[in-house]
């Protein structure tokens, strides 16, 4: 399974109601960094599916989601479990600090 696209329509339902950890990635297509990032996201979505669900909010479309999280600076990411952000992130990371994030170390 590859990235969900959260939207302010889905994020109850994806989000805050998963029964896994989600990972939710603040981004933009203008965004370099966020560019940067995407492939990482993407990896963490492959490797760890069944374990963590992972959803990109683009935050042009998203602006209430992205008010809501505070977001100021992308890449922004950010760590829900049982409905409460346990971590956030702002800017490019490496995986293995993304798995951090999640507490999924190898």
């Amino acid at each position: 399974m590859s990235e969900l696209k959260i939207t302010k329509d889905n994020f109850e339902q994806q989000v805050l109601r998963s029964e896994l950890p989600v990972l939710l990635d603040f981004w933009a297509p203008w965004c370099g960094p966020c560019r940067m990032l995407s492939p990482v996201i993407s990896e963490v979505a492959e490797e760890y599916e069944g374990v963590v669900k992972v959803g990109k909010v683009n935050v042009d479309e998203e602006v209430e989601l992205a008010s809501a999280f505070r977001v100021a600076s992308i890449p922004t990411v950010v760590v829900i479990k049982d409905g409460k952000i346990v971590n956030t992130s702002v800017g490019y990371k490496a995986k293995p600090q993304i798995e951090a994030l999640l507490g999924l170390q190898k």
